[in-house]
């Protein structure tokens, strides 16, 4: 007979290099009778977790579903009360387009306690490990994070908001849109626009694509970038500095 308290700790992974996790995040992971893990969510991370712990692969990412959304929610609920503490670890921050307040909101009505450990997310992170600012003096005063597909599977029409603006944009799972988002921003007459694409960002099979919007969709043909992939657009790709791998080569005092 399970004693503990049912309880949920939505968990960000951050965006893929393994030492870009949070104190809190391993603590949550260390503490866990069950984890929840995603596609995205570096399996190293894992390792953390105490020897008895329950680990479930339950996908989530394009083309990867092993398990559907309303599956999740029902085992979280189901794990807690048999074995108590449930982490659900989810790739970058898990209130960034993770569904981590669809899942607490779902669990609340059956008495679960709740947390949540913010991540780092991809939409800072990966353009700052290429070295893109997404704000700076002189190039952009604000940036958009989109989601590249909403519910419905159409691109978001937010996308068109921010090609007539001056900000930097940034969307997320946004490659099998490619096609239109360029569309979208070649109708505001932007086909110079600067374009940076970056395919599993922060990790060692890492792979960038830059051009402009003209250009952009023939470099990832001819790299061969595919998802998951994060699209920048904005004047900041032209401010891209040239950085030495932070892990290999900073000199931790």
């Amino acid at each position: 007979m399970n004693l503990k308290t049912p309880t949920l700790t939505v968990v960000g992974a951050g965006p893929g290099d393994l030492a870009l996790i949070t104190l809190k995040a391993i603590k949550a992971i260390e503490s866990a009778d069950v984890i929840l893990y995603d596609a995205l969510v570096n399996k190293a991370l894992l390792d953390y977790a105490p020897k008895e712990v329950e680990l479930i692969f339950v996908g989530k990412r394009r083309g990867c579903y092993a398990f559907q959304q309303e599956q999740i929610n029902e085992l979280i609920v189901a794990k807690a009360k048999e074995k108590g503490h449930v982490v659900r670890l989810k790739g970058g921050d898990p209130f960034i387009f993770g569904r981590g307040a669809e899942e607490i909101d779902y669990v609340k009505p059956f008495g679960l306690e709740t947390f949540v450990v913010p991540g780092i997310s991809s939409a800072t992170a990966v353009p700052a490990y290429q070295g893109i600012p997404l704000t700076k003096r002189g190039a952009s005063e604000s940036f958009w994070v989109i989601t590249g597909t909403t519910k419905n599977h159409q691109l978001s029409t937010d996308v068109a908001l921010a090609a007539n603006s001056t900000a930097t944009v940034v969307i997320l799972m946004g490659m099998h849109k490619l096609d239109e988002i360029v569309s979208v921003f070649s109708k505001e007459n932007k086909q110079d626009m600067p374009v940076a694409i970056i395919q599993n960002g922060t990790t060692p099979d890492e792979k960038v694509a830059i051009g402009t919007i003209n250009t952009i969709q023939q470099i990832v043909k001819e790299k061969r970038l595919s998802s998951p992939a994060i699209i920048v657009i904005g004047e900041v790709v032209n401010q891209r500095s040239v950085l030495s791998s932070i892990s290999n080569d900073v000199a931790f005092a």
